[in-house]
């Protein structure tokens, strides 16, 4: 039959199966485009299965049409079907047992009658993509796990080079790191253009690699759509998930427990949240009992820090002033890392209510550790900065930083609700719900990064609504500004007022000061924790207005105490009082880092952590440039330069390219440009390569 004009790879038409006197599908129709991933999502005996084996030839239909490019397969037999450029990975693997890896590989190319230098190419091309297959070539396959098995099942499939991927129940029976390991190289296919019919009993995951999906029950469609709809579909999730409804929210386990009940005022507020000290010398004799208490509950709590102190000598009871804190060792982000997954842990697990982790690392993630009185410290501090931008609890804070295992966003809001403003958690990025709440809920102070900062500023700006906001202030930290940037943000805001904000994961999170009212400092918290700068390559401390290295540590802080912590931030202390007339002492704004970290669109990324990522990738060179940029509607960008591999071909480029970004996204949560360019091309250097360029700061931080 000839072929037929169709938008669709495969097509099904009204597909009808038996299976004797008991029928398993009731004229099902859907279709696949090229390069797309279809799920095809339902509970256990569905039709799913069947329907994949119907494709391929496996069962006969009773009813229906089935069609590849137009043209009609129905009836068409497997090996026509392999020909075709159709492959299937069957549920439950079905593997040769006695045979090895190596030879059920290859048995996926044996019906194409493909020569032995074509097979050797795709094995190895298959052995790329499951390098732990390498590695069991000889082995037979009833030996392998079931995570390996399905390696096997999949590789196998991919030995036909198919147009067209059926895969079925890809996460049965495998345990869950496995099945992410499985849907990771799922995913790696759909982004190399292979089109993919997925089968899948876990609707989360099907839905989640794939871009449409179609609903099966009791053999009949239910439903279809896009994936990220369906994800969130109400009648999807109380058929697969299970879900209360208006009638019964009993069935949820908050409406069981009766918690249905809202409080219709505010609590009584604390009045203010600034220090009760009244001269220098109180709080220098609290910051002496506060280092005591530190040393001895580090020393006592914490084995990492008692060998320490022991190797340089020193006991708790060795403290008695504050010229003792120089003699204590310092703490550095290495330590945190090599102390993973709790480091400097000085508290009884039971303590610990919560963690949170840094958005970018040298390895392991530096993680950190709260007891409820330092998450409950964090929030008053917190607390206090707002006070002293002057935010009040009749101000509507729009937070739109990241949420999740990250500090900023629970360390806003936290702070917001403490002080009893009322707060409109956004997150971050979606400018056009930024801009909507901004309008309609008359958000009076938006907290964000710099760089959101003036991606808002401009785009406030564009859209015409400068005069329908209610912008008081913008509250901004996690990276530098210049001066330039931060005039442009507030006059395109409207004369918006500017507070800088520092913080540190390590060092509780952000909120451990804010800019002065004044404008011209950063007052930091000094009842909660000592600065020090530091000359960075001595070590020795600086004198009050010269620049260096910021130390810190903490006075009460338990679950994670941090003793002379090398934040590897570059600022000063400004001597002398405050025009504003607060006691708190107070810093420049940070002026840049000690090592090669960078900070793009809020998170931490080190040069290492690209390393890894493409080190990871074949076809890859080692050679690479990051170059960062500033466009002028405030917009962050980031180029990566990175070479291919000696002798890879200059066709696998866009592949590379999709596949650095892809990656990069995934582990760092940031999408670069990505150029890959011909092997060799970057320069070399004896010393240490240049690979960082930035240049998004041209003019003064302070």
């Amino acid at each position: 039959m000839p072929a037929e004009t169709s938008p669709f790879l495969l097509e099904i038409q009204d597909l009808t199966v038996h299976y004797g006197a008991a029928q398993a599908l009731f004229g099902v129709s859907l279709g696949v485009r090229p390069g797309e991933t279809v799920a095809l999502v339902g509970a256990n005996g569905a039709g799913k299965s069947t329907l994949l084996k119907a494709v391929m030839g496996l069962v006969p239909i009773s009813g229906g049409r089935i069609l590849l490019e137009g043209r009609e397969i129905t009836g068409a037999s497997p090996a026509e079907l392999a020909a075709a450029g159709v492959a299937l990975v069957p549920e439950g693997r079905e593997m040769f047992g006695d045979l090895t890896v190596r030879e059920n590989l290859e048995l996926g190319a044996l019906p194409l009658g493909v020569g032995r230098r074509e097979r050797r190419a795709r094995l190895e091309a298959v052995l790329t993509r499951f390098p732990r297959l390498a590695e069991r070539l000889g082995q037979p396959t009833a030996t392998l796990s079931g995570g390996e098995q399905q390696m096997v099942a999949l590789g196998r499939a991919l030995m036909a080079q198919p147009r067209l991927l059926l895969m079925d129940e890809p996460s049965l029976g495998l345990a869950p790191l496995v099945a992410d390991e499985i849907f990771d190289i799922i995913h790696q296919l759909a982004r190399g253009g292979v089109t993919i019919l997925l089968v899948e009993q876990n609707a989360a995951r099907a839905l989640t690699a794939s871009r449409r999906a179609y609903l099966l029950a009791n053999g009949r469609l239910v439903g279809q759509g896009e994936s990220e709809r369906l994800l969130v579909d109400p009648e999807l999730r109380r058929a697969f998930l299970g879900a209360a409804s208006a009638d019964n929210p009993a069935a949820s386990r908050l409406g069981a427990a009766g918690l249905t009940n809202i409080r219709l005022v505010k609590p009584v507020m604390t009045t203010t949240f600034m220090p009760p000290f009244r001269t220098l010398e109180e709080l220098q004799a609290h910051q002496l009992a506060g280092l005591r208490w530190t040393v001895r509950h580090a020393y006592e709590g914490s084995p990492f820090y008692r060998e320490r102190l022991e190797a340089a000598g020193i006991r708790p009871e060795d403290i008695r002033s504050l010229e003792d804190l120089t003699r204590l060792p310092f703490t550095t982000g290495e330590d945190l890392r090599d102390q993973y997954p709790f480091p400097l842990r000085s508290v009884p697990f039971e303590q610990i209510v919560r963690i949170h982790a840094s958005s970018g690392t040298t390895g392991k993630r530096k993680i950190l550790c709260y007891t409820q009185k330092d998450v409950d410290d964090w929030a008053h501090f917190f607390a206090r900065a707002y006070e002293m931008a002057g935010v009040t609890p009749l101000d509507r804070v729009q937070i739109a930083v990241g949420y999740g295992v990250w500090t900023a966003g629970a360390g806003f809001q936290a702070g917001c609700e403490r002080l009893g403003a009322m707060a409109l958690p956004v997150g971050p990025g979606n400018i056009d719900l930024q801009c909507e709440f901004l309008v309609d809920l008359q958000s009076t102070v938006l907290c964000c990064t710099a760089s959101m900062g003036l991606l808002m500023a401009e785009e406030v700006a564009r859209r015409g609504l400068t005069d329908k906001i209610f912008l008081k202030k913008v509250i901004y930290g996690s990276e530098r500004s210049s001066v330039s940037m931060r005039r442009r943000m507030s006059e395109l805001l409207g004369g918006v007022e500017l507070f800088d904000i520092p913080g540190l994961t390590e060092l509780y999170g952000p909120g451990t000061g804010i800019e002065c009212p004044h404008h011209d400092c950063i007052h930091y918290w000094a009842d909660y924790y000592i600065l020090e700068i530091v000359d960075p390559e001595t070590l020795k401390p600086l004198p009050e207005g010269e620049w260096g290295e910021m130390v810190v540590t903490t006075l009460c802080k338990e679950a994670a105490p941090l003793i002379r912590y090398r934040t590897r931030d570059i600022s000063r202390i400004i001597p002398g009082p405050c025009t504003c007339g607060t006691l708190l002492p107070r810093h420049s704004r940070i002026l840049g880092r000690t090592d090669d970290m960078f900070k793009f669109r809020g998170v931490n990324i080190y040069p290492s952590s690209i390393d890894r990522i493409l080190s990871d990738i074949p076809g890859l060179g080692s050679e690479y440039q990051v170059h960062l940029s500033r466009d002028e509607g405030g917009r962050d960008h980031m180029l990566l330069k990175v070479e291919r591999g000696e002798g890879v071909e200059p066709g696998r480029v866009d592949e590379l390219a999709r596949e650095v970004r892809y990656r990069v996204k995934r582990k760092l949560l940031v999408t670069p440009e990505v150029e890959v360019v011909p092997y060799g091309s970057l320069p070399r250097s004896e010393r240490k390569s240049k690979r960082i360029f930035d240049e998004r700061i041209t003019d003064s931080v302070v």
